[in-house]
């Protein structure tokens, strides 16, 4: 059996080659251009599957790290105004002790007043323009209270200058950290205020004003407030301590996810991405295939029987 031999057909193997080539041609430059395999699912056809549960995973993680950047950033804010109210505390205690050491009481009750506008607007604290230290309310500024004399105004009970409610926010951190990064304005000065308004009572007693040289009745009671601004000042220093914590395991948990996230990115560029040296030799090979199949063309027009009988 001889197989027929026409110029149709050969022009028909010939563009077929060549279309071939070029198709060939075409995914070798893409894979140089992008570096990928592939531009779609359907590209990765066999690892498909894999390869959506982990840009699944991905995304959850990114998710993680975007939120978990913003709690970072609320945590040092708290950091910054718990150690307001806490040098607060802390210099309300040393102006105790500086007019016990002189005898004279010339300007405490304007040193504690001037300590007080600090511990207040550590508590009235905002980030991104709400209330840190509100609760839930976090609109509604949580301390109102403003000059020592407001501790002792009717019905001077400090429960009512705290307008901050129970609740304590969380944050899911990773898919299994949970964290409370909520404080409360109340736990935070209600021990501080106490102390300031029993100061401001006996300055507005029978045994005061604190003005000049101190009796010795107002030696006794200076004496007495030490011991609990002591406790007062602790206190404090352990909530500023867990905040601190807080934002030690926030940022463990920021590491493992970006560890994490490269890890996953490995494994994802493993199947995605392309072996640039190989794709570059396809591609050298592909041109040269487009080159020979254009070249083959060319010599079977130069061949045809219309060149003869012209």
């Amino acid at each position: 059996m001889v197989t027929r031999v026409s110029t149709a057909g050969n022009y028909a193997s010939v563009l077929a080659n060549l279309m071939v080539a070029q198709q060939r041609q075409i995914e070798a430059g893409n894979q140089v251009a992008t570096q990928k395999k592939g531009t779609n699912l359907k590209d990765y056809a066999k690892s498909a599957e894999v390869l959506t549960a982990m840009r699944s995973v991905q995304a959850r993680q990114q998710v993680y790290q975007d939120q978990n950047g913003m709690i970072a950033d609320k945590l040092t804010t708290q950091d910054s105004a718990l150690n307001q109210v806490t040098d607060a505390a802390t210099a309300v205690r040393q102006a105790l002790t500086d007019a016990l050491a002189s005898g004279h009481a010339d300007t405490l009750m304007q040193d504690l007043q001037s300590q007080m506008t600090n511990a207040v607007e550590g508590m009235n604290a905002r980030y991104n323009g709400k209330y840190l230290f509100a609760g839930g309310q976090i609109d509604t500024k949580p301390v109102t209270a403003v000059q020592m004399s407001d501790l002792t105004a009717p019905p001077a009970t400090i429960s009512s200058f705290f307008k901050n409610d129970d609740f304590k926010a969380q944050a899911k951190v990773d898919d299994s950290t949970t964290v409370t990064t909520g404080v409360l304005a109340s736990d935070i000065g209600t021990p501080l205020m106490n102390a300031l308004q029993a100061i401001q009572s006996f300055q507005e007693g029978p045994s005061g004003p604190f003005t000049g040289k101190l009796t010795a009745a107002q030696t006794t009671f200076l004496q007495n407030q030490l011991a609990g601004l002591d406790t007062v000042r602790t206190d404090l220093t352990g909530m500023t301590a867990a905040n601190g914590l807080v934002q030690q395991r926030v940022d463990s948990v920021k590491t493992n996810l970006t560890t994490r996230d490269n890890t996953l990115a490995g494994m994802v560029g493993d199947i995605t991405d392309a072996d640039m040296a190989q794709a570059a030799s396809q591609l050298q090979m592909a041109q040269l295939s487009v080159q020979a199949a254009a070249q083959v063309y060319q010599t079977l027009q130069q061949s045809s029987l219309l060149n003869l009988l012209k």
